[in-house]
């Protein structure tokens, strides 16, 4: 697979099939707080304007009209940016949709260092962190246009409150059509007998060819996309570690209380000890720049994991 293949951004894959499934799905409607065009809830308001709710810059507010809706019988879904619509609002997401658990979709795009010029302000690198820690939350931070995709096909059907992650730059198709999002279930990318690189949201590509330029080198990288952060598969981290040498995490995220800290979880829980080495912001804010050379600059790049992987290799052999 070329990694130069059409790149499409999850926030514009959640736009465009909150649309489709609008159609289907009469209760659904989309609040945003001021940021229809961002957060790409604009495709629906052009369907069902009656359907979709500005309620300005106030997060905290938007979240107790979700929670107003919900127990009315709609399914809503309220948009910001990450850093907002889980930050902002963390208590009303706390107290007025997981405590009752209600059925209400909070979505946050832009999240993490590729959101880029907007800076450290903007880059959500704590979301997933804030989010999994709340009882009845689901946590799902998509790969790709494809994956996006099928999990609001799959969190419309299901209940209950749900966190969606998604990114404001394009990332490279990875998945055909015909693929299938499971809730509580990763997926196996690529085999590897080495070393496992498990991956979410905008890292899972990077973290893909990554390892196809470590097997020219002798690397031998299994790469596992963990969309379904919180519920997680326990089983396929568990095989991974029975399986494979060592552990790698990638996220676009803080390595602590991510997706790092949820696999380190399940080994030492599950008493399969492994090695893990996690690629993250390593407990630091971000800052203002181009994407690319961001993800450049942090090692979140293609050349920046597999500079990272061999280092680890290195590190892991030599103990």
């Amino acid at each position: 697979m070329d990694q130069n293949i059409e790149k499409v951004a999850t926030r514009k894959a959640f736009g465009q099939a909150l649309a489709h499934l609008g159609d289907k799905y009469k209760q659904i409607v989309a609040l945003d707080a001021d940021l229809s065009c961002s957060v790409k809830t604009n495709v629906f308001a052009a369907e069902y304007p009656e359907r979709e709710f500005n309620l300005g810059v106030a997060e905290a507010d938007m979240i107790g009209t979700a929670a107003g809706m919900a127990v009315r019988g709609k399914i809503p879904f309220a948009c910001s940016f990450a850093v907002f619509s889980t930050g902002r609002c963390w208590e009303q997401i706390r107290n007025s949709v997981c405590y009752p658990n209600l059925n209400v979709k909070v979505i946050g795009t832009h999240a993490g260092i590729l959101t880029g010029e907007d800076g450290a302000t903007h880059q959500a690198l704590e979301d997933i962190a804030i989010t999994r820690v709340l009882p009845n939350m689901k946590v799902f931070c998509p790969a790709d246009y494809r994956e996006t995709v099928s999990v609001m096909e799959k969190v419309v059907e299901d209940f209950g409150p749900t966190y969606i992650r998604l990114g404001r730059k394009g990332v490279p198709k990875l998945y055909p059509d015909s693929y299938n999002f499971e809730i509580g279930k990763g997926n196996v990318l690529k085999q590897g007998h080495d070393l496992t690189i498990i991956a979410t949201g905008t890292l899972v590509s990077s973290a893909y060819f990554a390892a196809l330029e470590l097997e020219k080198e002798g690397i031998s990288c299994r790469v596992i996309n963990l969309c379904s952060i919180k519920p997680i598969d326990e089983q396929i981290i568990i095989d991974a570690a029975k399986e494979t040498k060592m552990i790698v995490t990638a996220e676009d995220h803080n390595v602590i209380g991510g997706l790092g800290s949820a696999v380190c979880e399940v080994l030492c829980t599950t008493g399969y000890f492994k090695k893990v080495y996690r690629i993250g912001m390593q407990d630091k804010f971000g800052e203002s720049g181009k994407s690319e050379e961001l993800y450049k600059k942090y090692g979140f790049d293609v050349p920046g994991v597999v500079k990272q992987v061999n280092e680890f290799w290195k590190d892991f052999n030599g103990r």
